[in-house]
């Protein structure tokens, strides 16, 4: 059976051209649609709202953190699709000893395009994985830095404030759009950050996701009094998180939500 290593060094035997795929992973099962794999994914998350065909019609085994195993074991796959951050260790570990698991690790854009090519490879889609990330790379290759040198924070949770940190895919994003991501000096990869940091960094920017935490109108407007000099917007977190297929569509995003 051929053996692949995946993106965090594990070498998995997996059979060739899988039939029964599982996916972990939103941003993943995306591509899994992306690259044509509609009679072969079998099951996907609750959190795996894209595409929405797929959401209503494939098996849901849990969340990302919560698997339901008793499923993913009725439904019989060849090959689980899994990242090393969305999901838990200690429930990969129970799977993988008895079926295919392949888990990315993605931190970078370079990491989502390695990921895409892997598993194109894997599931004998090679040249629509390779169609994609070149697409993706180009977009990319052709992003100005818009604001370059401006700071930015980008906020993911409420009560207590979160944000994107050093190390994650988020802060990659921030910085090929030139900003200096504040929270990326606080150690953690998703740091709490005190109500009185905030203001006293005073950012130029206040991103607020639209997930995992759902931020609206209202929170912008609130920030908006505490923070009058900062440009505060309301952001589609996909485009900033998802490292699948999705990226094709985030450089003119993000050319578009500077202006």
């Amino acid at each position: 059976m051929p053996q692949y290593t995946d993106q965090t060094g594990r070498i998995v035997e997996i059979p060739p051209a899988p039939r029964r795929i599982i996916s972990l992973v939103p941003s993943q099962t995306e591509l899994l649609a992306s690259l044509g794999l509609e009679e072969e994914v079998v099951g996907i998350t609750k959190f795996c709202t894209h595409p929405a065909a797929w959401f209503h019609a494939k098996t849901r085994i849990g969340g990302t953190k919560t698997l339901r195993l008793d499923l993913i074991r009725q439904l019989k796959p060849d090959l689980i699709i899994a990242n090393k951050e969305e999901n838990k260790i200690d429930q990969i570990e129970m799977l993988e000893a008895d079926f295919p698991v392949w888990a990315s690790d993605v931190n970078k854009l370079s990491d989502a395009l390695e990921m895409i090519r892997l598993l194109g490879e894997i599931t004998n889609r090679r040249e629509k994985a390779d169609e994609i990330a070149g697409k993706i790379g180009q977009s990319f290759e052709g992003l100005p830095a818009l604001q370059k040198g401006a700071s930015a924070v980008y906020l993911i949770w409420q009560q207590p404030w979160m944000a994107a940190g050093h190390s994650t895919f988020i802060n990659d994003m921030l910085e090929r759009l030139g900003f200096i991501n504040l929270a990326a000096t606080l150690g953690q990869r998703y740091p709490t950050i005190p109500q009185n940091v905030l203001a006293t960094w005073s950012p130029d920017y206040i991103f607020l996701s639209s997930e995992p935490f759902p931020f609206g109108q209202k929170h912008l407007e609130l920030l908006q009094e505490k923070f009058p000099e900062s440009n505060i917007q309301l952001v589609d977190g996909t485009l900033f998180s998802w490292y699948g297929s999705r990226l094709l569509k985030s450089a003119a995003y993000f050319q578009s939500l500077m202006g």
